[in-house]
């Protein structure tokens, strides 16, 4: 059981063997809108975030390519007890707000039912790490990198058993404002995840 201190999860360190095969995961993978409210594990939602942006080696490299290795992307969760975000050096989560905020969020993406989902992860990206350095590129490398990140969580949703579909029509500033996320923090992706 993971431990709180200071509003800090500290997750379970990731299933490294066992599990779907990628060739299965990858044939079964579908987006799934109804999605069953059961909370997930704590667990389960490492191994979720540790797919997109977990540190997978001794270098600090992550799961999910990034040009240079800058990592613009800061992943969020919303569940029924606040909004947490996850930090991939420590494989923790901190808690950042106490409200359930899964009802606005549905608000703000075109009222679309899978957002009241008992796992929401928003993705967001802080651009400027990589504009900075790849001034003429650095925006499509930051829209290529949050596909690879939301590929390998939807690949591991589905090794997992669980359900989730990834949603891209929402406003963005609401969105920031309703995560109460820094100002240089743009929400590009959210994939609301439950239960078949």
């Amino acid at each position: 059981m993971p431990t709180t201190r200071a509003q800090t999860v500290h997750l379970p360190p990731p299933a490294l063997t066992g599990g779907m095969s990628l060739a299965e995961a990858l044939a079964r993978r579908r987006s799934i809108r109804e999605l069953e409210t059961p909370p997930l594990s704590w667990a389960e939602i490492g191994q979720l975030l540790w797919s997109a942006q977990g540190v997978t080696g001794p270098d600090g490299l992550r799961a999910s390519p990034s040009a240079g290795a800058l990592y613009p992307l800061e992943l969020y969760v919303a569940t029924a007890e606040g909004v947490f975000h996850y930090r991939p050096k420590k494989h923790d989560v901190r808690h950042t707000q106490a409200a359930d905020v899964r009802a606005d969020l549905r608000k703000a993406s075109l009222d679309q039912g899978c957002m009241t989902a008992p796992c929401v992860i928003a993705m967001a990206a802080v651009a400027r790490r990589v504009t900075s350095k790849y001034p003429d590129v650095g925006d499509i490398c930051v829209k290529l990198e949050v596909g690879h990140a939301a590929q390998n969580l939807l690949l591991q949703v589905t090794a997992l058993g669980l359900a989730a579909v990834p949603v891209a029509a929402f406003d963005p500033p609401r969105l920031r404002k309703i995560l109460a996320l820094p100002a240089d923090h743009e929400v590009m992706y959210l994939v609301p995840v439950g239960r078949r």
